[in-house]
């Protein structure tokens, strides 16, 4: 497979990138859990069906010490007992928020409030900034059909 386009060469979007991740180094400097912020970036891609995403986000997960039992659950969350409740909280609000489109009204009252149960404000506004920068990453990687596999942790900083 093949991308329709370079985004790695693509000068607008080298710009984009550069911005987007200097939006992700503000929530990686954040209080939120670095193991939280890759799950919701992994359940994300997911949803999403993202590829590069998805396999980049469980290979630096691994790299930083995730356990693979968890990461393979990830998908199937609700039912596995590997979670914190503040790690499924934040997977609550991250299929919700990827999911805006599908539910009128967007993010239910009740799984802002579990997340707010869990997290404070500085640590909200980094979890719901991984969603919005992840599902953007992810549209993009999508629509160019971006490949993956090949993905090696830390390549890209």
């Amino acid at each position: 497979m093949e991308a329709r386009m370079s985004l790695f060469d693509n000068p607008i979007a080298g710009k984009l990138f550069k911005h987007m991740n200097a939006a992700g180094k503000v929530v990686s400097d954040s209080t939120l859990p670095a193991a939280t912020g890759e799950l919701v970036k992994l359940r994300a891609s997911q949803i999403n069906g993202c590829g590069f995403c998805t396999d980049m986000h469980t290979k630096d997960a691994l790299a930083a010490g995730e356990d693979p039992q968890r990461l393979h659950m990830v998908a199937a969350w609700r039912e596995a007992t590997v979670f914190t409740e503040a790690e499924r909280a934040a997977l609550e609000l991250a299929e919700q928020g990827t999911r805006i489109a599908d539910a009128a009204g967007g993010v239910p009252d009740d799984v802002w409030e579990n997340a707010a149960k869990h997290f404070d404000e500085e640590q909200l506004a980094a979890l719901v900034a991984t969603v919005a920068l992840i599902n953007l990453y992810n549209r993009f990687n999508v629509i160019v059909q971006q490949p993956a596999g090949d993905y090696q942790p830390g390549m890209f900083g």
